[in-house]
């Protein structure tokens, strides 16, 4: 697994610390820096992961009968 490095500025919004990620737009927010933080990592991970394949629908046609 590779890693890679960014930077988070933290500010305080009332009782909530925010964490934007400078490199990328993404932000989250904790009770605490760390939370901010350790909530903005998991944030990332789901962010960067690649997309799943899309499932194409069956479609069908058919017939009904009005009187």
């Amino acid at each position: 697994m590779k890693t890679q490095t960014f930077t988070a500025s933290i500010s305080q919004e009332g009782e909530l610390f925010i964490a934007q990620c400078l490199e990328i737009d993404v932000a989250s927010q904790g009770k605490s820096e760390d939370d901010a933080i350790n909530n903005l990592k998991e944030a990332l991970e789901l962010y960067l992961e690649p997309p799943r394949p899309t499932v194409m629908p069956k479609l069908r046609k058919f017939e009904i009968s009005i009187n």
